[in-house]
């Protein structure tokens, strides 16, 4: 586990700025300079989500056969808008109340689960659905008010804590190489393969390898910038290549792959206007308890249970991984402000449902701005600053395609990977819940598996050595949990809910 780095010779309290003062950078090793690069970073590895986030939700029909917010056609750049509006405002209060290089915005996985499954349940409405998002959020809050969250966190083995943070690191490089079409799902009988038919076929491929072996390189080198400088000369590699070439994109109208070479999600070209003056319509558009006499109080309290769960536990993961990378965690793998951490984000997960954009929640990709440097809030302000500007100027970040951002996850996925020293491989008692932690997080897509795994098998593992009492009594209950969640299935069907 990396230790918090010292403060520079000669930086005392007297001669440092408010701003220094304030986000204590100095004493976490940093430089502002960093500071601004890292939230740069971490903004454009996560700018996809304006883009993304509406073709998920925005182009969904509830029960009733209306997209979210009204209506019979999609407004993607309404959903887009808001997205980016509570992306920005939760990211800024991260970086100011809890002082945490942690970047906030609609958490994928949540926001498809409510859309395929959720909203288009029987006589379910998109605002129903959004308010079992604000609802789960009041929960987590008042759980992290009372000290459970927390109380939680600290029953976790500091390995345990370690592993998590490994796993996060392979999750959000296969995050990268899926999103870029490095690694792809062929039509054979593997369930993954290189590219196309085993080969790199396509220029955003190459985008994606010129990017990556452009950003190695700086590192190795030592040059400050290094993953921002990455990203910024693969996206003027791909504008130059589709003014040239016309690549175009991957899919067509319904979202079908129609050119299986062309650009991931967005098409590097150069709007001819930067600006779009922004609309919020969807603010607000949420029925708390609208779900209930719907679905059953019994249906609707499992889906606020299963919301919940996921929520829960993907925060906590994601803070011990980036402040292990950062060199900010404690002897108990704990990082400082972890209260005013857990807070913030259980807030924004209110503030996803509110603002009808699903809950918002911690990412991963923060990991890339603190690859960059990052240590502080200051680099979340600077992430949050500019999804608001975003809210502005979203035909600018829809030229970022991913085959340009993602190279920036591979090498932060590297460098999260080199805490996996940290954990005692011998003993097998440790050893087998963090090794299921960490495979089954990129295996199954899903932190929330990983982390759940590795807390089952945590208790069965002490059990099989007669060793029950060493088991934290929340370790039980959450493993009972976990247990629930895994067969929510089952469980609904012997409830007769199903």
């Amino acid at each position: 586990m990396k230790q918090a780095p010292a403060r520079p010779a000669g930086s005392t309290p007297a001669g440092r700025s408010t701003l220094d003062r304030y986000f204590r950078i100095a004493e976490r090793g940093s430089t502002v300079g960093q500071e601004v690069r890292g939230g740069i970073v971490t903004f454009f590895t996560m700018a996809y989500i304006v883009v993304l986030n509406p073709l998920i939700i925005g182009t969904a029909k509830d029960s009733t056969g209306a997209f979210i917010g009204g209506g019979g056609h999609p407004n993607l750049a309404m959903v887009a808008s808001c997205t980016a509006l509570i992306a920005g405002l939760m990211t800024i209060l991260m970086g100011v109340v809890a002082n945490y290089p942690l970047a906030l915005a609609t958490g994928l996985g949540l926001n498809a689960f409510l859309a395929f499954g959720v909203a288009t349940l029987p006589q379910m409405t998109w605002a129903d659905a959004m308010g079992l998002i604000v609802l789960e959020g009041i929960i987590i809050l008042l759980l992290v008010l009372t000290g459970f969250r927390r109380a939680v966190f600290h029953a976790i083995p500091a390995q345990l804590k370690t592993a998590i943070s490994v796993g996060i690191g392979l999750f959000i490089t296969i995050i990268g190489l899926v999103d870029a079409g490095f690694v792809r799902k062929p039509t054979g009988p593997t369930p993954v393969e290189l590219g196309i038919g085993g080969f790199l076929n396509g220029w955003p491929l190459l985008v994606f390898v010129v990017g990556l072996f452009l950003t190695i390189g700086l590192m190795v080198n030592h040059v400050k910038g290094a993953i921002l400088y990455g990203i910024t000369g693969a996206t003027v590699l791909a504008i130059v290549l589709e003014a040239v070439l016309h690549i175009g994109s991957q899919t067509g109208p319904g979202g079908k792959v129609v050119n299986p070479t062309g650009w991931g999600l967005n098409v590097p070209r150069l709007p001819s206007n930067p600006f779009a003056v922004p609309h919020f319509d969807l603010l607000g558009d949420f029925s708390l308890l609208g779900s209930f006499p719907k679905l059953g109080v019994v249906s609707a309290a499992l889906l606020v249970f299963t919301l919940l769960l996921a929520d829960f536990f993907d925060t906590m993961g994601t803070m011990v991984a980036i402040g292990g990378e950062a060199g900010l965690l404690d002897e108990e793998g704990d990082p400082p402000g972890s209260q005013r951490i857990l807070i913030v984000d259980s807030v924004a997960a209110i503030a996803g449902g509110l603002g009808s954009v699903s809950s918002n929640t911690s990412y991963i990709e923060s990991a890339a701005g603190v690859g960059e440097g990052a240590r502080t809030g200051l680099a979340s302000v600077v992430t949050g600053v500019l999804f608001l500007a975003a809210t502005f100027l979203s035909p600018l970040v829809s030229v970022v395609p991913y085959e340009a951002a993602t190279p920036a996850l591979v090498v932060v996925g590297f460098l999260m990977m080199q805490q996996v020293t940290g954990i005692d491989w011998e003993d097998m008692e440790i050893a087998i819940p963090a090794f299921l932690t960490i495979v089954l997080m990129p295996f199954t897509y899903s932190i929330s598996v990983g982390i759940g795994a590795g807390f089952v098998s945590y208790v069965v593992v002490k059990l099989a050595r007669g060793k029950a009492r060493e088991i934290h009594p929340l370790l039980w209950l959450v493993g009972l949990l976990f247990v629930v969640y895994f067969c929510i299935t089952p469980v609904k069907t012997a409830l007769g809910v199903a």
